[in-house]
């Protein structure tokens, strides 16, 4: 009986052990990333422009705020999410650091910086973050989903014309009259995931054809607001919020499905001035401290947390999100569909 009363303490106590040590290993690289922020002091941000310089402000804020930081911060909001990706690829082949230390753009976006190994990676997981969050090899993590679909001005399409699949846009009575966004990432997921290449590039070439307005999101949403375009026939629900809290009569052909979700990730960049700080604000996006900050000023919250308006309006819609395996098809096709489109 007392053999049996020691062999127990002494598994109790390793347990006991295990459990500390289990701790201190997860703690131990807070600490570190702490201390390293603390001396790098600073952390230079690339966003959405939807979330601007006060909504960086607010986030930076909560992560001193937890930390005992006193990081500042440098935004640089978005103006070509495609552009400036391409840019940090061409700084990189010319052996120059990036501009900043942490992109937060698409998933689509993500992909094409994986693809040429320009994350700095981190065992986010170790640090609490949900594994399903985290994509490209630890390079990134989930904060929030886009969506886009055909939009429209309620005032100005009759409701018998809203398209009611995507094969709609192709109608005669679109043509000249239909604009296209520059997120060719967007059919590029039609393509890697619920149409394939070959149907992709059909539906491509017959929209092309329709003489659509080619221009960007944000000019997209005013083009439809002035009435030079009837429809739009991509656009993200940024544009819709933006739109919704200045009164505009803008809204999503919601029958038409599937319905594309451009998932915002955000990772460090390879040679990040400040990875410390990186890191651990990366970690920091990914809690729910940041949906409400996030749907404050973007209007997008993450799909996967439940009770957000993203998983909300999820529910019982048949949604395309891209997972890193479809990466290099998205890049490719999507390139080639800018090609196709005149975009380059």
């Amino acid at each position: 009986m007392k053999a049996l009363l020691t062999r127990f303490a002494g598994l109790w106590l390793g347990l006991i052990m295990m459990a500390a040590w289990t701790n201190s290993a997860v703690a131990a690289p807070v600490d570190d990333l702490i201390a390293g922020a603390k001396k790098e002091g600073v952390i230079d941000f690339y966003g959405p422009s939807t979330l601007g310089p006060e909504g960086a402000q607010a986030i930076v804020a909560a992560f001193n705020k937890k930390h005992g930081l006193n990081i500042k911060v440098n935004f640089t909001p978005s103006g070509n999410m495609t552009r400036d990706t391409a840019k940090i690829v061409g700084l990189s082949a010319s052996g120059q650091p990036p501009e900043w230390d942490i992109m937060v753009v698409t998933d689509a976006h993500h992909g094409s910086l994986w693809l040429r190994k320009l994350h700095k990676p981190f065992d986010y997981a170790s640090l609490g973050v949900a594994k399903e969050r985290v994509e490209y090899d630890n390079g990134t993590v989930s904060v929030a989903n886009q969506f886009a679909l055909p939009a429209y001005n309620t005032k100005l399409l009759p409701a018998k014309d809203v398209p009611k699949k995507w094969e709609d846009l192709l109608d005669p009575k679109f043509k000249g009259k239909i604009g296209v966004i520059n997120s060719t990432h967007h059919w590029g997921r039609l393509a890697a995931g619920a149409w394939g290449d070959e149907k992709t590039l059909d539906f491509i070439k017959k929209l092309s054809a329709q003489k659509p307005l080619l221009t960007r999101a944000g000019e997209m949403a005013q083009r439809l607001i002035l009435g030079e375009v009837l429809v739009s026939a991509t656009l993200q629900d940024s544009q819709l919020h933006e739109s919704k809290e200045s009164g505009a009569p803008l809204a999503f052909a919601e029958e038409v499905s599937p319905v594309i979700s451009p998932e915002y990730h955000v990772g460090v960049l390879k040679n990040a001035a400040h990875p410390n700080v990186g890191h651990l604000f990366v970690t920091f996006m990914a809690s729910a401290d940041v949906q409400p900050v996030w749907q404050k000023y973007t209007g997008h919250t993450s799909a996967f947390v439940p009770g957000t308006n993203a998983y909300n309006f999820a529910q019982g819609k048949k949604v395309l999100y891209m997972k890193q395996d479809q990466a290099e098809k998205v890049d490719k096709i999507a390139r080639q569909i800018g090609k196709i489109l005149g975009f380059d």
